[in-house]
């Protein structure tokens, strides 16, 4: 961990205690009255090295500059790259924190990842608006067997074996993450596979470019992180984005609640549980032993006022039970 430097003075405070303790012949003029310092009066100084998920990348640039507001003296130096660079990072202490939108192994454990959740947040998938079979899928919606022919066993082939229409010979062309991805492990998860290996598709680098690639592909299929396929200005899809229905109940038809046109839409199914898990997960930042000094009060913002910002961002706060957890597991 790097050096953090803390300054805090309270002479007059001190001196005054100072002063009672010892006595004096003659009375002292009564001391002023101390007060309490703001919670922004210490200047912490240091810089905060962060990588990983995309997925919790454009929450973390809030939480940074939300904090350095709070103190000025702190820099941050953010940056994406995917979970897996995350993990790989702060075990090699290249960074101070790694974002990691993924459950943490075992062996990452043995190897002295300490991780606490911040938000949940949810893996969608996504195809071009301009699919040819569009309409029929946001009618109909695409069951969880059928995600596992597509992305898993590759049984399934053509668009119109998705809707029922053998006539419509389109082949469904697969993309998935490249890099190691928390978002991909979710995914595979929920479609019948273990790990993000098992997914069968062209690889794409990077979580902006998978979305952009199925955007521009009329038959292509992929997945992405709620941050990347919502627009958060508008609260819409991104343009070019749809997130065909997840028909959850298998009844072959789009019920209320499966069809998410919205960022607030999606939100919403997370936060009650309404969308399922795996894909659904929670969003860890992981350290190399338990964090200490001005990292280790940055997280503990995040877990308290920082949990405020989450919702305006497309992201579901932790609950309350979930909150003290993760900030028991700090102390």
């Amino acid at each position: 961990m790097k050096k953090i430097s803390f300054t805090l003075i309270s002479t007059l405070v001190l001196l005054s205690m100072f002063l009672s303790a010892c006595g004096s012949a003659t009375p002292a003029a009564p001391a002023a009255p101390a007060t309490a310092a703001p919670a922004n009066a210490a200047s912490y100084k240091g810089t905060i090295g962060i990588s990983g998920a995309f997925a919790l990348y454009p929450m973390m640039t809030v939480w940074a500059d939300e904090f350095k507001k709070l103190h000025p003296d702190v820099q941050f130096d953010v940056q994406g790259g995917g979970a897996g660079k995350g993990m790989t990072d702060a075990l090699s202490g290249a960074v101070d924190i790694g974002m990691v939108s993924r459950s943490i192994a075992p062996e990452e454990i043995s190897k002295g990842a300490f991780w606490v959740s911040v938000t949940k947040d949810a893996v969608f998938p996504v195809i071009s608006a301009n699919n040819p079979v569009v309409k029929d899928i946001l009618a109909k919606g695409i069951s969880q067997d059928t995600f596992k022919k597509i992305f898993i066993t590759g049984e399934i082939k053509t668009w119109g074996e998705v809707v029922g229409k053998p006539e419509i010979k389109d082949t469904i062309n697969v993309y998935t993450r490249s890099d190691s991805a928390g978002a991909g492990e979710m995914w595979a998860k929920f479609s019948g596979g273990k790990v993000q290996g098992d997914i069968k598709g062209v690889g794409v680098n990077g979580e902006p470019a998978l979305v952009d690639t199925v955007i521009k592909d009329p038959l292509g299929i992929g997945y992405s992180n709620l941050n990347s396929v919502f627009d958060v200005t508008s609260g819409g899809l991104v343009a070019g984005a749809v997130v065909p229905p997840v028909d959850i109940d298998k009844n072959g038809q789009v019920d209320p609640g499966e069809y998410y046109k919205s960022m607030a839409d999606a939100v919403s199914a997370v936060s009650s549980g309404k969308y399922p898990s795996p894909p659904s997960r929670f969003e860890n930042l992981v350290t190399k032993g338990k964090p200490d000094g001005l990292v280790k009060l940055f997280i503990e913002w995040i877990l308290t006022d920082g949990q405020k910002d989450l919702s305006q961002a497309g992201y579901v706060p932790l609950t309350p039970d979930q909150q003290a957890e993760s900030l028991a597991k700090l102390k």
